[in-house]
């Protein structure tokens, strides 16, 4: 392997590889103490924690149900399925990509895992079924992405409308009810009067929170998203590791459709519509640079709850979906202003 040099100063590129890498665990640690407060995780952390007080007391105020055990239950529910696939979302853009296609790929594995055939061998196929579409689709994105150098966005775009097109042709545009009784109860199920659908939300945001902490992929993602080219030199598999990042991406994408088809009983090709848009703005809002190699998986999880939470608001005052839509639009444009004053103040300090 070739050693990058500095001047006159060979540099081996192990240490390289170790330097870069421990530069990406750093995440945060220059700039100016308001840049690293915003950009670094706990204070955006803290805000949105605040912000989900705030939206609270709001509720309280102007919805006598909200605080019930059972309407909290459906914030938590309704922001499970989401925050999967926000989970994969998250990885991509901290590896500097972005991924248009999760919903319709979500849609595309809960019809395949559907089929009457699929649905004749049980539910382990049919878990299997959906995992399996979930990640080729991922693979297929992520081949492109890294090896065809084509343009993420160009490249999930096109991912999101063929597995639009080929969900509505497996099923005929038609809802396929799910028959197997361990899929259909999964979202009927609850362990200490928490739904399972909560359990399992939390279990991969446990599993991605480690991955991306505290395991060397993780370490990779942030050095690959922040610099990808003196990744290289450092020794990393930079295409190898895109094309994985987008594999993880549709792993939670197949997660998500076992999940939505126990809640709904249905595999359809109209689920996941605008899922993708959802959880690129959580990831957002959650301090996540769309640039890549800056963010934290906590950070998108308080972002998809943010938005759950004024959604379920807005249905307790029986208020219209424009003006939601109006709200979430105006958040996401106020995250993305802190992210840029953010910057600034990095680079000038």
């Amino acid at each position: 392997m070739t050693e990058p040099t500095t001047g006159q100063t060979t540099v081996p590129a192990a240490d390289e590889h170790a330097r870069v890498e421990t530069a990406a665990a750093e995440n945060g640690a220059a700039g100016s103490p308001w840049a690293r407060l915003l950009e670094g995780g706990a204070g955006r952390n803290l805000g949105l924690v605040a912000v989900l007080v705030l939206l609270g007391i709001v509720g309280v105020a102007t919805a006598d149900t909200f605080l019930t055990v059972s309407n909290l239950l459906t914030v938590l529910t309704q922001a499970s399925i989401i925050g999967v696939l926000t989970v994969g979302v998250t990885f991509v853009i901290i590896g500097g990509g972005i991924d248009l296609s999760v919903g319709k790929v979500m849609a595309l594995s809960s019809v395949w895992a559907t089929t009457v055939a699929t649905q004749s061998y049980g539910w382990a196929v049919m878990l299997f079924c959906a995992v399996v579409v979930g990640m080729g689709a991922g693979l297929v994105n992520g081949l492109l992405i890294a090896y065809g150098r084509i343009v993420p966005f160009i490249v999930t775009l096109a991912m999101l409308i063929s597995a639009q097109g080929l969900a509505e042709q497996i099923s005929g545009r038609r809802s396929q009810i799910v028959t197997d009784p361990v899929i259909a109860g999964i979202a009927n199920t609850r362990l200490l009067g928490i739904p399972l659908l909560v359990y399992i939300f939390a279990a991969v945001v446990a599993i991605g929170w480690v991955v991306l902490n505290r395991t060397t992929f993780g370490r990779r993602t942030f050095a690959i998203g922040g610099n990808p080219e003196a990744a290289r030199l450092a020794g990393l598999d930079v295409k190898r590791h895109t094309m994985l990042l987008y594999v993880v991406s549709g792993l939670c994408c197949g997660i998500a459709a076992i999940m939505i088809a126990s809640l709904t009983t249905t595999g359809s090709s109209t689920h996941g519509t605008l899922y993708e848009l959802d959880a690129i703005a959580a990831v957002i809002i959650g301090g996540t640079l769309l640039t890549g190699g800056r963010g934290t998986l906590i950070g998108s999880i308080l972002g998809v709850l943010v938005f759950t939470t004024i959604t379920n608001l807005f249905v307790l005052n029986n208020l219209e979906t424009d003006v939601q839509n109006i709200a979430k639009g105006a958040i996401i444009v106020v995250a993305v202003l802190i992210q840029a004053r953010a910057q600034r103040s990095s680079a000038s300090s």
